[in-house]
């Protein structure tokens, strides 16, 4: 997700006597595919850093011995079992957060067991401390420089897909074939593949999968099929997920930035071919500039927020039998065809219930309001109300 290009913080003199300040920490966000790695390296070179590598899927060490992973073991259990749990130590969270979402639920559980305190009281607590807000703690280092690399979404995709193909060219396959006869073999021998936990819920694995376990025991025109659709299965996935970092970006930095969020620049990254101009020189700008304690002169990125949306707001849809969190998710799914389709079954139920009840009470011994000399219209009005 992040690689950090981060100048040694270390206290350097600014040239007045007795002053000191530290260099900054430069984060370079942006989804795969942006160049977050070139940009760091030739950073880490030109200002002589210290390269960080952020990347929120670090391989893991394989074998047996490792930490119980309280997590792991939790969502293994039923989720509405969890929610259920979690309800009864922390309904605040579990107000938050959707049945079906069991890593967040067995995390917030992970944290009350763990700690004693539930979730919600513990980010409370972080929330408060000195120069923390409603999206996190307080920074853990000072005068951060954040650098976003973008890119035109059909661009990126093109290059995700040639990214996918350089992959495979370059001994991919014969990578995973390795590790399915190292680490994967066995397990799924025995029924108990989790695609879900450590290393494997890495994408390429399971996109992989039939391919990896059906070679060799199929036809080749199979598994050439089941190749072409692991590799189209990892392309698509590989652009959602570019999707999705670019969203957690936007939403994390730049729809609701609270007041202790510092500023981002961003970089456009379609051309490669203007690398050096658009991208290089002028992100060595910025970084100097929070070198020397001075202002950037670029303008950092902003975006049109709705300050009342709630984002973990909690709606209970009784047509669909589903709870939605968040505003803007709500509103979606009042107009998702899942749900309109549940109201048009509800309007034909009411629409037929209506006449079965006006047979039923034409007859004055049938409804007593008919002997109380309510016309015809008030009693068809007040049946329909009824519906």
């Amino acid at each position: 997700m992040a690689a950090a290009a981060a100048a040694r913080a270390v206290p350097v003199s600014s040239g007045f006597r007795g002053l000191r300040r530290t260099l900054p920490l430069v984060v370079i966000l942006g989804a795969t595919g942006t160049g977050k790695s070139t940009l760091a390296l030739q950073l880490g070179q030109r200002l002589g850093g210290e390269i960080v590598s952020a990347d929120s899927m670090q391989p893991q060490e394989m074998g047996t011995g490792k930490v119980v992973d309280r997590k792991a073991e939790l969502e293994k259990e039923d989720g509405h079992e969890l929610h259920k749990r979690l309800s009864q130590v922390d309904p605040e969270m579990a107000a938050k957060l959707h049945p079906h979402d069991k890593r967040k639920v067995a995390r917030s559980l992970q944290v009350f067991e763990e700690t004693g305190i539930s979730h919600s009281e513990f980010l409370h607590r972080q929330h408060a401390e000195e120069g923390g807000g409603p999206l996190g703690g307080p920074l853990k280092f000072p005068n951060p420089c954040i650098l976003w690399l973008h890119a035109d979404q059909r661009v990126l995709d093109e290059r995700l897909d040639k990214r996918v193909d350089d992959m495979l060219a370059a001994g991919l396959l014969e990578e995973l074939r390795d590790f399915h006869r190292r680490y994967n073999l066995k397990t799924v021998s025995e029924n108990s593949q989790d695609y879900q936990h450590g290393i494997f819920q890495s994408i390429g694995f399971k996109e992989f999968h039939e391919y990896l376990i059906t070679e060799g025991k199929c036809t080749p025109e199979t598994s050439n099929q089941l190749l072409k659709k692991g590799i189209e299965a990892l392309k698509q996935v590989t652009k959602r997920y570019a999707r999705k970092q670019n969203r957690w970006v936007k939403n994390r930095f730049l729809s609701r930035p609270g007041p202790s969020v510092p500023p981002v620049y961003g970089l456009e990254v379609s051309d490669v071919s203007k690398w050096e101009e658009s991208v290089l020189e002028p992100a060595l700008n910025i970084v100097q500039s929070f070198i020397q304690g001075h202002k950037p002169t670029a303008t950092p990125m902003k975006m049109p927020y709705n300050e009342a949306e709630n984002k973990r707001s909690h709606h209970m849809c009784d047509l669909c039998d589903r709870i939605i969190i968040g505003d803007r998710e709500w509103a979606a799914h009042i107009k998702s065809k899942s749900h309109l389709h549940q109201l048009k079954k509800r309007r034909k139920l009411d629409s037929d219930a209506v006449p079965a009840l006006r047979n039923q009470s034409s007859s004055p011994d049938c409804d007593p309001e008919l002997k109380e000399g309510k016309s015809p219209v008030q009693q068809d009005q007040e049946l329909k109300a009824r519906v």
